[in-house]
């Protein structure tokens, strides 16, 4: 069976790592697309509100993420799962990135 990996990564500093550990673990192919969260665009949209404002000072830096797709062997999810875990650190702390899977009943154009 294959698995669609969707991790949105928000530590974006270790992609390139992030990217080379995959690889050198056999997982070669994937779609990297920038995006940004939907709090933040709310914040830009509050700009001028006080809590818009107050949410600008405590988290000015922080406006995109990258979103990593990865289509993979069933058997090959425990190494992309241990392998972000490791690159990225602990998924339970916040602004890390969100790691989930889902299952590809159909793929073309794309050989393993």
């Amino acid at each position: 069976m294959t698995r669609l990996v969707v991790f949105i990564l928000n530590k974006t500093e270790v992609l390139n790592d992030l990217l080379k550990d995959l690889s050198d673990n056999g997982i070669k192919g994937g779609t990297i697309i920038e995006s940004k969260g939907m709090g933040h665009e709310l914040a830009n949209m509050e700009e001028f509100t006080f809590f818009g404002s107050l949410r600008k000072i405590l988290n000015p830096d922080r406006k995109e993420n990258i979103t990593l797709l990865l289509a993979i062997h069933a058997e090959q999810l425990e190494t992309v799962t241990k392998i972000i875990n490791r690159v990225v650190g602990d998924l339970s702390e916040p602004d890390t990135g969100i790691l989930f899977s889902l299952p590809i009943d159909y793929i073309q154009g794309l050989k393993f």
